[in-house]
This record gives structure tokens, sequence and C-alpha cells, in this order.
């Protein structure tokens, strides 16, 4: 993956939280700049998102979580 695509998902990222999402990495809050970091830069793990809805369904919190490959 390229540099621009770290952008547009950290730009993306930004968006979400600045509408009141909850972003989160392994559990732990993070930065739309960790997450686009860390989902671009792991080599033996892949970054995939949980997208979490309230009652009335709307987005309330992503998280990315580590799947490893074996």
């Amino acid at each position: 993956m390229s540099t621009d695509d770290e952008m547009e998902l950290k730009e993306h990222l930004k968006e979400i939280s600045k509408r009141g999402v909850n972003l989160y990495l392994e559990g732990s809050p993070a930065s739309p700049e960790e997450i686009a970091r860390r989902f671009f830069v792991c080599e033996d793990a892949v970054y995939m998102p949980d997208f979490v809805m309230d009652e009335q369904g709307r987005l309330r919190e992503v998280r990315y979580d580590k799947i490893e490959y074996r």
C-alpha cells in the first residue's frame, strides 16, 4: 500500500472521529494517525475493522483488531 492510501485512511478516520465515533486499536482508544500507521506498517498481521452500532443503527465505535497469519 502507498502512503497515499495511509493518508486517505487517516483523513477518513478523522472525519469519523469528528462525528463522535470512538476509535480503538487492539482494545484501547487510538488516534486516526496511530490506526492508519499500524494498519499499513504491520507485515505479519492484518488489522480488521469492526463497526459497532447503537440501538438506532448509528455508528458509535470502530475497533481495529489484529488478525494474525499462520
